[in-house]
């Protein structure tokens, strides 16, 4: 049996609807992901249902399984806590997901205060990426990876990339 792959898309930012994007962006199904859980029986399936649909959250250390096994980032399908700049990054991550023709302005780099080096760090690494991607220097697969993988950095701030 042959398969054609779609892209995911992402419904809402919940943190269900994360997991499954990224399962489904790894072209793997839920039986794939509870069989490498070492879930089994009635149990196998409708764990990954649950996480995906709401129904239930993963604990911590089941959550670290996740990430593994899918290969990202823990942050990037973690619950988030809206108070938590660092969370806030990772969402806008996904709002570019759930809103592919979102335009972003770049131009609020200049307004952001320099205490506030962390989101500068990023929405300077995150322009950087998006030029890219539209430049196609990197694919929509590489831009999709480094969203995956991606770290929130403290320390200098990258002003060449602007």
């Amino acid at each position: 049996m042959q398969y054609i792959y779609l892209k995911p898309q992402l419904e809402n930012l919940s943190q269900g609807e994360r997991i499954a994007f990224v399962r489904q962006f790894r072209k793997m199904t839920q039986d794939e992901v509870s069989d490498k859980l070492g879930l089994d029986g009635e149990n196998k399936r409708r764990s990954m249902a649950r996480y995906e649909s709401g129904d239930r959250k993963p604990k911590e250390n089941r959550l670290l399984e996740i990430a593994n096994i899918l290969k990202v980032n823990p942050k990037i399908i973690k619950e988030y806590n809206f108070q938590n700049q660092e969370d806030l990054i990772y969402m806008l991550l996904w709002m570019e997901e759930q809103y592919p023709r979102m335009s972003l302005d770049f131009n609020i780099l200049e307004y952001l205060q320099e205490q506030n080096k962390l989101l500068l760090n990023f929405m300077y690494e995150w322009n950087d990426m998006r030029r890219k991607r539209l430049s196609h220097e990197i694919t929509y697969e590489e831009y999709i990876e480094w969203k995956f993988q991606y770290e929130v950095k403290e320390g200098e701030i990258n002003e060449t990339n602007s």
